[in-house]
């Protein structure tokens, strides 16, 4: 009998190749899963929200030809109520080009949390046209389903979900604008807070407790720095709540798992 030693597997490693081989045939069968995963609920979402957008145009007298390329190259819906904003009151190009990038900024995070999950072979200027899809919405679904799907389709995924978002995106402006004079303006412009509402509820679901916390935190932190100071409260809220809930899961949540030493 052989006496020499069989190589140590991971039982974890099993179980994640498992349930990530398998999903997916090809790239071609996670691209278009990635656009009828987006035929639901994030679809019908960001419509929602583009429609309350289109609406708000309308109802402040932007031209329709602007609001409707906004939609289709910024796809950035608080950018864009941020540009509809200043454009409205006279604001200056620096200002609003300022404004716009600081509303901009949640992208960054987006973008060093969700492509370096990608295949090393995908990481490359490819990106930089990809990246025009990354929204809110595209972005919640990749990070909650990339875990269950091979690396090496999870690009083709991710373009299938937020392509479909995006080519959606100026249809729900044009119908806002068009049902902006037959709807009340109190219904339109609420569904604009659909999207941000659904990315919340989407989070809720991501099983780590930190996430969790900072949601809570933020819901409470929220208002009182609405009332401090209403121009700021919002990325107030985030970094204080982001980095109280951080502390929590570090200091607390983790070492009394045994995590960290």
């Amino acid at each position: 009998m052989s006496s020499a030693k069989q190589p140590h597997i991971d039982p974890k490693e099993i179980t994640l190749e498992g349930s990530t081989v398998d999903r997916f045939k090809s790239r071609s069968d996670a691209f278009w899963s990635g656009m009828r995963d987006a035929t639901g609920a994030p679809a019908m979402v960001l419509f929602a929200g583009m429609v309350g957008f289109g609406a708000m145009g309308r109802t402040n007298g932007v031209d329709g030809w602007f609001t409707v390329l906004s939609s289709f190259l910024m796809f950035a819906l608080p950018g864009q109520v941020v540009l509809m904003e200043m454009v409205i009151t006279g604001s200056s190009v620096v200002a609003i080009a300022l404004a716009v990038t600081l509303t901009s900024t949640r992208f960054v995070t987006m973008t060093v949390t969700l492509f370096p999950q990608l295949h090393k072979k995908d990481r490359n200027r490819h990106l930089y046209a990809t990246v025009h899809l990354l929204a809110m919405t595209a972005w919640a679904v990749s990070m909650k389903e990339f875990s269950s799907i091979e690396v090496k389709h999870r690009l083709s995924y991710f373009v299938g979900l937020g392509l479909l978002c995006w080519l959606i995106s100026v249809p729900g402006t044009i119908l806002g604008y068009i049902l902006a004079g037959f709807v009340p303006a109190a219904v339109t412009l609420g569904l604009v807070f659909i999207n941000p509402l659904f990315f919340l509820l989407t989070f809720t679901e991501v099983k780590p407790w930190i996430n969790r916390i900072a949601i809570c935190l933020g819901c409470l932190l929220g208002p009182f720095f609405t009332m401090l100071d209403r121009d700021s409260s919002l990325l107030t809220t985030g970094v204080i709540a982001g980095v109280i809930a951080y502390f929590i899961d570090r200091k607390w949540i983790r070492k009394k798992a045994g995590l960290i030493g």
